[in-house]
């Protein structure tokens, strides 16, 4: 079966996954917000490091209502916007349809199944170093991997569809398991989203300097064992080597978080660290170094509101 794709959230992310679909012939309807206009016009033009691509005429939308109901909805939203999920999914959803939320955190998936309790959920995990360089422009520098993990799927051939469609199209994707897909990826996001914003650097320069370099790696610590205490089984300290590792190697980077404060955009503070750092408590974990960063965080967000 040939599968229909919709995307919520044509970004960086959104628009360079849901780009790829499109482009290797799928049936993508892409859901956008302030480049609706520029897309209608002008296309969805995508600069990656894996070959550029131009989307001339894209199926694109101003809003869920006028879409039609898709086997798999794509979620690149910003977790800041989460509620409004409550509104934009219906209109998408068939009784089978599979959501796939590619958002940074903890507990997305737990929150919009609350909302919608009948709902087939998966996780998105991206790995993926994209930003939005203009209306209907994406840019990818590098990675590009997305694996999907099953939280509340009763069909497993949806998601082995998924995936295989994923591959087919260019991008790197594979099944894995979901409290060790989330909490492994949360290992890199915590310390450097964060630091690069209190800090106000990149990434790289986070790792040039042995203080903060040994600080990431407590945090990383903390994080591992957070998912540890929550009862993640494949993973263990060296992880926190690997990412060190991987990131040492990549181009220097401003991530997600360190854009949204740049550009006075809500930071994604609650899924990225508040809801962890609840959860490892109650699980008897503190997480003294990471509770901190949120604390001042929150401190920054606080005060940029209220300089606007």
């Amino acid at each position: 079966m040939k599968m229909r794709y919709a995307i919520i959230g044509t970004g960086a992310v959104g628009g360079y996954f849901g780009g790829r679909l499109a482009h290797d012939g799928h049936d993508v309807h892409f859901l956008l917000h302030s480049d609706y206009d520029h897309v209608l016009r002008h296309g969805l033009q995508v600069f990656s490091c894996n070959g550029d691509f131009h989307l001339q005429h894209p199926n694109a939308y101003s809003s869920t209502a006028d879409m039609p109901q898709a086997d798999v909805v794509l979620v690149a939203l910003k977790s800041v916007n989460e509620a409004l999920l409550k509104t934009l999914l219906p209109p998408l959803l068939k009784p089978d349809t599979l959501v796939v939320l590619i958002q940074n955190g903890i507990g997305l998936e737990q929150d919009v199944q609350q909302w919608f309790p009948k709902l087939h959920l998966a996780a998105g995990i991206a790995f993926i170093y994209s930003s939005k360089t203009q209306a209907g422009v994406v840019s990818h520098v590098g990675y590009g991997r997305l694996n999907i993990a099953d939280y509340s799927c009763p069909d497993p051939q949806r998601i082995v569809q998924l995936v295989a469609d994923l591959n087919a199209a260019g991008v790197e994707a594979h099944r894995v398991e979901y409290a060790e897909a989330r909490w492994k990826k949360s290992v890199w996001n915590m310390p450097f989203n964060g630091l690069t914003v209190v800090l106000n650097t990149q990434t790289d320069k986070l790792l040039q300097n042995s203080v903060t370099e040994h600080l990431i790696r407590e945090m990383m610590q903390e994080v591992i064992g957070a998912a540890q205490h929550l009862g993640v089984q494949r993973i263990d300290p060296s992880y926190a080597e690997q990412m060190l590792e991987m990131t040492k190697a990549m181009v220097p980077y401003s991530p997600s978080m360190k854009l949204d404060y740049d550009f006075h955009r809500p930071m994604e503070i609650h899924y990225l660290y508040t809801r962890p750092i609840q959860l490892a408590a109650e699980a008897g974990f503190p997480m003294p170094r990471l509770q901190m960063l949120e604390q001042q965080l929150k401190f920054l967000e606080a005060s940029t509101a209220l300089s606007l």
